[in-house]
């Protein structure tokens, strides 16, 4: 079964039907802008987060809530649906917003991000909300995990698939190699990951801290299939996913060309964004700028 937009009195809700159905890309792009704005809106309050890695794969997380993933929000544990798990954890705020978005839990809930207390911590975390698959954070593990679920369900002989985003700091970690090799052994081809290849990390650029070019290589050489696409352009995000689930032999990794910071023009390729929140100017240039684009 699969989620689609429809729109109601200018609202865009989500609808479990029993039909793949395309969605709008205008419709598409207004969400993905919402997304920004709650991720803006969230770490501000919160005073602490991770603003850059978050705003870089907000297109990505609103095509694949809104367009991809078979998920039901009135029914987070629903037997059939695609699981996702953010190996990224730190960019938790983009996957809350869509979470909320689609109805998972009320949208009030995202000011308490990183508060005393609350289920939306900096990191998911598994048992504190629904629709958080995995609990994540220790970069490479969220890919493990994912790995290790895909071959679950492809034993189970389910029709499931498991999305998992990564970082390109990230591939510094053995652990997602380990990960990627064990996935082609078992040829775990309900597996499809997504690099978000922003092209910096928390001190600095991927390639002058620890280079993982040349990429696409290295997963090939793992036995992957290796797919490039804009993953800040909504059509390319939505045209290549589908590509990829009608052509699965063997695991599938898409790896994404994002900009940090992307929709804000002063966060864009800014490092310092990385784990900061924005001031109050900040935040007031930042919400003015992404209701500029509406």
């Amino acid at each position: 079964m699969k989620p689609v937009l429809t729109e109601l009195d200018g609202d865009i809700s989500l609808e479990k039907k029993g039909f793949e159905k395309i969605c709008d890309i205008e419709l598409l792009k207004r969400k993905a802008v919402d997304i920004r704005r709650d991720i803006i809106k969230m770490i501000y309050l919160a005073g602490s987060g991770h603003l850059g890695g978050s705003l870089s794969i907000a297109d990505i997380v609103t095509a694949l809530y809104f367009n991809i993933l078979n998920h039901d929000p009135s029914d987070p544990l629903w037997v059939e649906r695609d699981r996702f798990i953010l190996s990224k954890g730190h960019a938790v705020p983009a996957q809350y917003a869509a979470l909320a978005e689609t109805g998972y839990f009320s949208k009030e809930k995202l000011w308490t991000l990183r508060k005393l207390g609350s289920d939306l911590q900096g990191h998911p975390a598994m048992h504190k909300l629904a629709g958080i698959e995995a609990s994540t954070g220790s970069l490479g593990q969220g890919i493990s995990i994912a790995v290790g679920l895909a071959l679950s369900l492809k034993m189970r002989k389910s029709n499931s698939m498991v999305f998992t985003i990564v970082g390109d700091g990230e591939c510094q970690s053995g652990e997602v190699w380990e990960a990627a090799m064990a996935a082609a052994h078992y040829n775990v081809n309900n597996l499809i990951v997504i690099v978000d290849r922003n092209g910096l990390q928390i001190d600095g650029e991927t390639e002058k801290i620890m280079s993982v070019e040349p990429l696409s290589e290295k997963w090939k050489a793992f036995g992957w299939d290796v797919t490039h696409m804009n993953g800040n352009n909504m059509e390319d995000i939505v045209k290549t996913t589908s590509n990829v689930l009608q052509n699965r032999e063997k695991p599938s990794v898409i790896i994404a060309k994002t900009i940090k910071g992307k929709g804000i023009s002063f966060m864009e390729n800014n490092v310092s964004f990385h784990g900061k929140p924005p001031t109050a100017s900040e935040y007031e240039r930042a919400i003015k700028e992404l209701g500029d684009i509406l």
